[in-house]
């Protein structure tokens, strides 16, 4: 029996998104950045957190898709896309996405982000207010919300000797219910962070892409803003999104019950009417 490879937990989780995805990349600046496309209307770019790539987005896509233009792209330094030497900060990210949207030809769109995603996300609109049309932070970093011990533990181990034992060790940490996790997320994980350059973004970018957002630039997004998070997130507590609800002028927080982390994939059904729902309004 063949062995299965990183293409394959890759192909597995696009096809569970039940719509025809595009798999396309683009090269700028000699660096490569691939990209799941689908879908047609006003164009919602899916960024997300660190690790694994633009495939974590399996359960939305294609619900979302249904109305918009929904385009994600593997982050530089993750999926498919290149992994070069790089600071891997917010400046860094916010300026390979604006290069990458330019590219794409997408003057303005819907941003979401999760987790790491989501600081890039705030990152963007700060820099580049006038692509943005509506921001969406899905238990987003750079809110100021620490790590704990055992979770920072996990991260750690993970970037330095990735298998299948510290997955499951972290799992709990980044999911209510592990099990509603689509295992080939886990191994595609797994291979994206053995691949040659995988561990660029952790050993050089040393935290810096979810450093805490001052304040004050959160208070300069004018963009009607909507912060999900799910109630049971380990990693980053819900305080901390409750509080930039109140910090962000036109922002709007909205709890998930019995979700972690990844709200997208413990509560698929509730996740996805909610952000249509505000998409949509």
């Amino acid at each position: 029996m063949k062995k299965r490879n990183r293409n394959d937990f890759r192909k597995a989780l696009i096809d569970r998104m039940t719509v025809s995805v595009e798999e396309g990349e683009v090269t700028i600046d000699s660096v490569k950045t691939a990209y799941l496309s689908a879908g047609s209307g006003n164009s919602v770019i899916c960024l997300h957190g660190a690790g694994a790539g633009a495939v974590t987005w399996y359960p939305s896509i294609g619900t979302i898709s249904k109305n918009f233009h929904v385009l994600a792209p593997d982050i530089v330094g993750y999926g498919e896309s290149d992994k070069p030497n790089a600071p891997y900060n917010r400046p860094y990210f916010s300026k390979w996405l604006k290069d990458f949207l330019v590219k794409m030809k997408i003057s303005k769109a819907h941003i979401v982000g999760l987790s790491q995603g989501g600081a890039i996300a705030l990152q963007f609109v700060i820099d580049h207010p006038e692509m943005v049309d509506k921001l969406v932070l899905v238990d987003a970093a750079g809110l100021g919300a620490k790590v704990s011990f055992w979770p920072l533990f996990g991260i750690i181990w993970m970037n330095s000797f990735p298998s299948s034992m510290v997955n499951r060790f972290n799992s709990p940490y980044i999911l209510q219910k592990p099990e509603n996790r689509d295992p080939n997320h886990s191994l595609y994980s797994i291979a994206v962070a053995k691949s040659t350059g995988g561990k660029n973004v952790f050993k050089q970018g040393r935290g810096a892409a979810v450093s805490k957002v001052p304040e004050e630039l959160l208070q300069q997004i004018k963009k009607e803003t909507l912060i999900i998070w799910g109630k049971d997130d380990r990693l980053f507590p819900v305080e901390y999104g409750e509080r930039a609800a109140k910090i962000i002028p036109n922002a709007k927080f909205h709890l998930i019950e019995e979700a972690g982390h990844l709200p997208m994939m413990d509560q698929p059904d509730v996740f996805n009417k909610i952000l249509l729902d505000f998409l949509n309004r």
